[in-house]
């Protein structure tokens, strides 16, 4: 009796096969993925994380990104294997934000992945946000506080000289958002206030030192608005987009 042939008659033998080789490459592919992860894993003694070349751009692109990003797209522009690595990276970076207590933590989002700060953090935010609304200055407080920035320390008569007009109102206001500060008292006749500015003006400013304002050697030794301030006479300005 004939033996029966295990494969139909109707069935190709590289049509068996084909599958096979589909799962062999799928699984090249994972083993690959999941090695390069494991080679952009170095983790310090203190938890943090030695980044590869790789790690470090994904991590960049979701850094700089305007909102959530699709996994495909990290693919590109971080140049990877596939998806299956974005995922893996992702989960590496997370693991060392929460070891190290990091503030960020990427999250997934329908649109994508997105670099967020942690929810507990919310309150904290919401005082910078609130803070930096407050440093608005409108024309008048910023003619002030530059006055004062190019000539302190000044007194209020020094400033209301130069200006032409009252400045009580604004040194105050300035005071009260800790840009301005009294330094001491001069030596003429009533000892008035003597003003000048804060850390915070420095900090707000991007400046390590008053000297490193623009033009600070000519400008100080003039004494007149128009050389010192030219700000807009309705126009409100925002201190940030004035550094």
């Amino acid at each position: 009796m004939p033996c029966r042939n295990r494969q139909s008659a109707d069935t190709h033998p590289g049509q068996t096969q084909q599958p096979q080789r589909e799962k062999l490459r799928w699984l090249d592919r994972s083993f690959r993925t999941r090695r390069s992860a494991l080679a952009a894993l170095q983790i310090l003694p203190d938890g943090g994380l030695i980044r590869s070349t790789r790690i470090a751009r994904m991590e960049a692109a979701l850094l700089i990104a305007d909102g959530a990003v699709p996994a495909r797209k990290l693919t590109q522009v971080a140049r990877l294997i596939d998806v299956k690595e974005v995922q893996q990276f992702v989960q590496v970076l997370n693991e060392s934000y929460d070891r190290t207590r990091s503030a960020f933590r990427i999250e997934q989002t329908a649109a994508g992945y997105i670099l967020m700060t942690r929810a507990a953090l919310s309150p904290w935010l919401d005082r910078l946000h609130n803070r930096q609304a407050e440093l608005k200055l409108s024309s008048p407080m910023m003619e002030t506080l530059t006055i004062i920035a190019y000539q302190q320390p000044v007194t209020r008569a020094d400033v209301e000289a130069i200006r032409g007009v009252q400045a009580a109102e604004m040194i105050r206001q300035l005071m009260d958002r800790s840009l301005v500060r009294i330094g001491g008292e001069d030596d003429s006749l009533g000892r008035p206030f003597l003003y000048i500015t804060t850390q915070q003006f420095l900090t707000l400013y991007g400046l390590y030192r008053l000297e490193d304002l623009p033009n600070y050697a000519t400008l100080r030794r003039q004494r007149s608005l128009p050389a010192i301030a030219e700000v807009g006479d309705n126009e409100d300005v925002d201190l940030d987009e004035a550094a």
